[in-house]
């Protein structure tokens, strides 16, 4: 790590991190893989609407080795549009294919606030897991098909980081268990 300044933050320093690209696609890699499980949930809700499947798309373009471009900015944002109409499972599911795009942007800021690049999308993903109708998916259950995704990249990545506080929301819950298990599995 080396010190370098935040200009988009209150005027301090901040620690700049070597991240690689390489580790950043992985953490799009592993939010794509996590949206792409609940985004049928969506679909089936709204079957005309392809805001999230082109976030998830547009998410794997660059996982895949294609530079970042306008495209998944844009897409997260549309995506997240789609999902604030909605509610429970579809929801959670568009809101897991606009963080998967959005990931692509995760900045190598050694910032708490950070986490949420890596690990929102994939916590709305398991919230669709539990939401759905069905009901098939307990909370552990949809923590261990998020978990079956993560690779050692990103548990590299993740504790880079410093860790977030434990916000209000159910989604920063999840966040935050997600978080305390993948770092727990550091020694992997």
């Amino acid at each position: 790590m080396t010190a370098d300044i935040d200009s988009t933050a209150e005027p301090s320093f901040r620690l700049r991190l070597d991240l690689p690209l390489a580790k950043i696609r992985s953490v799009t890699a592993f939010n794509a893989s996590c949206a792409e499980l609940v985004l049928g949930l969506f679909e089936a809700e709204r079957p005309q609407d392809t805001r999230p499947r082109e976030a998830v798309e547009a998410a794997w373009e660059f996982a895949s080795g294609q530079p970042r471009s306008r495209r998944q900015r844009t897409t997260a944002v549309s995506a997240h549009r789609a999902a604030r109409s909605l509610v429970q499972c579809a929801g959670h599911s568009a809101m897991a294919a606009g963080d998967a795009a959005a990931s692509a942007y995760l900045h190598p800021l050694a910032r708490a606030t950070q986490v949420g690049h890596i690990l929102r999308g994939p916590s709305h993903a398991a919230l669709a897991l539990q939401k759905k109708a069905e009901g098939s998916v307990d909370h552990r259950g949809s923590l261990d098909v998020v978990l079956d995704r993560v690779t050692q990249a990103v548990i590299e990545v993740l504790c880079l980081y410093p860790q977030p506080g434990k916000g209000d929301s159910e989604v920063s819950g999840v966040m935050s268990s997600l978080d305390s298990m993948i770092r727990g599995m550091s020694g992997r």
